[in-house]
Order: C-alpha cells, then structure tokens, then sequence
C-alpha cells in the first residue's frame, strides 16, 4: 500500500503509526547531467524509481512516501550553472532533521531511496545519527549500489557510465522523454584502465573527482546508448529490487533506544 505523507491528516497519520509503516524519502539532487539531461534528473530518476517500487510492493507493507529532498550534496558539479548544493554538514543536518520528525510521528523504520552518489557518505552518517538516537531502523538504499541488469547495458558502461551515461539517460527517456535531448547526447566513456587496476572515481580505492574531472560536459558515460525501452526495462528491474528491500524492512525485528 502506498500513502503520500503530505495528503494525509494528522489524526489520518497517527492511525497509520500504529500500524508500523515503512517511511520512503527519496534523496534527489538538482545538478548538471551534461546537455543532453536536465538538472532534476536525478529527483526524476528517485521519484520514478519509488513510484515502481510502491507498485511492486506486497499489498500487506505499507510505504508512506515522504516529500523529496530535491537538493542533496552535489559539491562534486559546483563548477557547472544550474547545480544546487547543500554544504555537507546541512545535508546530514537536513536528513536528520526529516528523522525526527519522523520519530516524533511514531514511526520507526525509513528507507532513503538515493539517486544521486553525492548523498551517499551523508545519508551513511545522518543514517547512524538516527539509529543511535531514535532507535530508527533506517535503511540506505543507492539504486546503483543494487544487482545491475546486466542484459540491458554492456559491462562497460555499467562499470563505467557513472553519471548522464545510458543508464541516467535510459530512464529519463521512459519517465519523462520530454525533457531529454538526444540530439545532444554523447559518447564520454573515460579511458579503459588495467582490469586490475583498484583506483578509480568509484573504483576498490575511489579517489576524489569533480565532474570536469571526467569530462569537458561533466558525465561519463555512453548516452547515445541510451533508448526508452530500455530505461523502462530498468526502471521496473530496480522497482522491483527495491520493493524487496521496503518488504526486508517491514520484517526487520524492532529496536530499541
């Protein structure tokens, strides 16, 4: 079952309170996907992603969906126009604060549905924050950090593509085509490195990078790949992972603080 947080009443949120729901806060971010994507890609992307997974949802879990965080920690594409960033501190600040709220609502278990990479190291301390001080269950869910669909984009790009590559672009196409110009898109794959190689942008030892880093237009990645039946491919694929991880959650045993 899915429930907007923002429509229902106070009395109507008490009630779901007491029946252990599974709060879902999608961490966006409005940032440069290069010229072929805008900058609400990735709170698209979220909000896509979380609607596929309500749908795939067993009818007995309860998910009552959160307003968005639409601007995360996006240091990493200060240097392009249109990038909105919070500083590192009041995004954990920011996060924590939407937990609070929560607990104070009565409600114990949060999934933060993240599409966007910056937010991860955030969400990972504001996430512990809550666990010590709530005794939240709160889960951390990065799309990209789940079993990729491997039929759908070649190895390369799925190791590569880490931002406005295909993936982002697939799933752009399918959720909202209008704002996608393919016309623009474009091959920016970085340098094939040593298949041994352990340093890289989200490599076994990642170093630090800022998009001009990857490329002149900031992605990385192949996006003339990119088609709308596939990003519907894996739009569902990821719904469907990630309803699994809101079920894991409803089951988790419950804490205390």
């Amino acid at each position: 079952m899915q429930l907007e947080w923002q429509h229902l009443t106070a009395c109507e949120l008490n009630a779901i309170a007491g029946r252990d729901p599974v709060a879902v806060l999608v961490l966006g971010a409005t940032e440069q996907h290069g010229a072929h994507l805008p900058l609400s890609t990735d709170t698209t992307i979220g909000l896509g992603l979380q609607q596929a997974t309500c749908d795939a949802l067993s009818d007995d879990v309860i998910a009552l969906c959160l307003p968005p965080m639409t601007i995360g920690a996006s240091d990493e594409h200060a240097s392009f126009p249109g990038t909105l960033s919070l500083p590192a501190r009041l995004a954990i600040e920011t996060l924590e604060a939407y937990g609070d709220s929560i607990a104070q609502a009565g409600i114990k278990r949060l999934v933060l549905l993240n599409s966007h990479g910056g937010n991860k190291a955030v969400m990972d301390l504001a996430a512990l924050t809550l666990r010590r001080r709530h005794g939240m269950r709160v889960v951390k869910a990065t799309y990209t950090r789940l079993p990729p669909l491997e039929a759908a984009l070649d190895a390369d790009e799925l190791h590569r593509g880490l931002h406005g590559g295909a993936l982002e672009t697939a799933m752009m196409l399918y959720l909202a085509p209008k704002r996608v110009n393919m016309q623009r898109a474009t091959n920016a794959l970085t340098p094939v490195p040593s298949p041994s190689a352990l340093v890289g942008p989200e490599g076994a030892a990642p170093f630090a990078w800022l998009a001009e880093d990857l490329s002149p237009d900031g992605i990385a990645g192949n996006a003339t790949q990119a088609t709308a039946e596939i990003g519907e491919r894996l739009v569902h694929h990821y719904g469907r992972l990630l309803a699994q991880v809101v079920e894991e959650t409803a089951q988790l045993p419950s804490l205390h603080q």
